[in-house]
């Protein structure tokens, strides 16, 4: 299991360290630059890839040819010109492998088999009902079993699975700290266990880390150079995106926020920004019977004062909240996500009046794109990071 999600520049690991030449090795970066260029241009044709990488013609159609002899590339059309010859298009073969991304809750287990291309091909969604750690493990596995045979593949089919937790990974425990809405989360062996039923190998990751990765792939935090993505919920996290790259601080705790101390309160972030003490707020307006965060929002919604005063309550933390991270790293957007950021609509505005009396640093805020979707995003992502690389090392290697 590895920490931290994987980026590899080229076929040969990226480690930074020099490496000896040889025509192999000249050979597989070529490859591999043409297989980069064709997932993120499209289909494209072998003139075009000459033109875009200033490789030779008679070097692109060999190493396309291996590409394509492997498994890795595949034909994607003819290009008819209005003068001159049929070009044939190439793009990458997205059944060459398939990941799995992984979103453990407190409340949800979700789970999404994805081709190389990122499609994903299978899911599930489904209650945690687990009265136990090992419990939650096993209904992990279950779910993710059932999406793998619904995608039409078995375990080893799956290159990498990416496991987007509460709490920070540690990975010379090798297991999660500060899971406290998961009982005995923290307890060692639970991903072995994981991995084990699953047949591959797994990486563990926080969930707002990965929340906050796949926002900034593809929803509201994309472009931005410094974004933050606030997980609110049942517990509340963030994650800080620097220039594409997820930051984790020393220990992997970066994002903690909840841990910060709420002044004249007595209780810390999490305990007064996240779901429970919406319903707490509500309960002390007036309001009665079974409630929810969820129900809340309605209520405020509908029109409710009481529920509108909790919903107040709310937004002033946040604002808290949004101070001190705009104080510390200046972002240029911070999205609010998670279970609460659903009620983004009602937040957004009281939060920014928030912060304006009590800071003159005022990020743009804005809802998620993703909502209940951006961890699960982000762990598709990172492991795709992960496997593209190892699948072209293990479909290359014996090229000769």
């Amino acid at each position: 299991m590895d920490a931290r999600p994987v980026t590899l520049p080229g076929p040969e690991g990226g480690s930074g360290q020099s490496q000896p030449w040889n025509r192999q090795r000249l050979r597989s970066n070529n490859e591999w630059l043409l297989l980069e260029r064709l997932r993120t241009a499209g289909p494209v044709s072998r003139a075009q890839l000459a033109r875009d990488t200033g490789l030779s013609k008679p070097t692109v159609s060999a190493a396309l040819a291996a590409l394509e002899q492997v498994g890795l590339v595949r034909e994607a059309g003819r290009l008819t010109p209005e003068r001159g010859r049929v070009a044939v298009l190439y793009e990458p073969d997205p059944a060459a492998g398939h990941v799995l991304g992984v979103d453990i809750g407190r409340a949800r287990l979700r789970v999404a088999v994805a081709d190389l291309s990122g499609r994903i091909t299978a899911r599930r969604d489904v209650p945690n009902r687990g009265r136990s750690a090992n419990a939650v493990a096993d209904a992990v596995v279950a779910a993710a079993r059932e999406a793998i045979a619904e995608a039409g593949l078995a375990s080893g089919d799956v290159v990498h699975a990416a496991v987007g937790s509460p709490g920070v990974w540690d990975e010379s425990q090798r297991r999660v700290h500060y899971a406290t809405k998961l009982p005995g989360w923290g307890r060692r062996g639970l991903f072995e266990r994981i991995a084990a039923g699953l047949g591959t190998r797994i990486s563990v990751h926080n969930d707002a880390n990965l929340a906050a990765l796949g926002e900034y792939a593809g929803g509201a935090g994309a472009g931005s150079r410094v974004f933050v993505y606030l997980l609110i919920g049942s517990g509340l996290g963030m994650g800080v995106v620097v220039n594409g790259e997820i930051q984790q601080g020393a220990h992997g705790a970066a994002g903690e926020i909840g841990f910060l101390p709420l002044p004249g309160s007595g209780v810390d972030l999490e305990q007064a920004a996240a779901a429970e003490s919406v319903v707490r707020e509500a309960r002390a307006a007036g309001m009665t019977g079974p409630l929810t965060a969820k129900r809340v929002f309605a209520a405020a919604r509908a029109g409710d004062s009481r529920a509108m005063a909790a919903v107040l309550r709310e937004s002033e933390q946040l604002a808290f909240a949004v101070a001190v991270v705009a104080a510390v790293l200046d972002p240029d957007l911070v999205v609010l996500g998670g279970g609460l950021g659903n009620g983004a609509d009602l937040l957004i505005g009281p939060v920014e009046q928030a912060l304006h009396r009590l800071s003159p640093l005022r990020p743009r805020l804005a809802a998620s794109l993703l909502g209940d979707e951006a961890v699960l995003r982000g762990a598709l992502a990172t492991a795709l990071g992960t496997a593209r690389p190892e699948v072209f090392e293990t479909l290359t290697s014996n090229l000769c």
